[in-house]
């Protein structure tokens, strides 16, 4: 079993900052988006196809809620992650569109794409 626990801390953090951000910030555009809401829902779109990869499941689309739903969007997201890669045994892999990675490696980079898209919206 794969310890999911960081990355719930993670997602739920920026989840609970961006749930109380004024729509002037929510809106205010960072490098690389149009606005703050646009990265945290390319983050959790990421995070949801990550889930379904590791669920097996096929692929499908993530709408975009609004920007004042993008910190629930996330932590939907990331807890589906999360729950996706404690049910994988140690040593599984998940079927990534580019080829199979190793669990614990999508563990990692999911961990470490929340924590660059909350110092992007810093």
């Amino acid at each position: 079993m794969h310890d999911v626990q960081p990355l719930v801390e993670a997602v739920d953090s920026l989840a609970d900052r961006f749930r109380s951000l004024p729509q002037s910030k929510l809106l205010g555009s960072v490098p690389g988006h149009p606005s703050r809401a646009a990265a945290v829902l390319a983050l959790a779109r990421r995070l949801a196809a990550l889930a379904l990869a590791a669920e097996g499941g096929p692929q499908r689309d993530f709408p975009d809620a609004g920007a004042f739903a993008a910190g629930d969007q996330l932590a939907v997201a990331g807890h589906d992650l999360a729950a996706a890669l404690a049910a994988l045994p140690e040593g599984a892999g998940v079927a990534l569109p580019d080829g199979p990675e190793a669990a614990a490696e999508v563990l990692s980079g999911a961990l470490v794409a929340v924590r660059e898209t909350a110092a992007l919206c810093a």
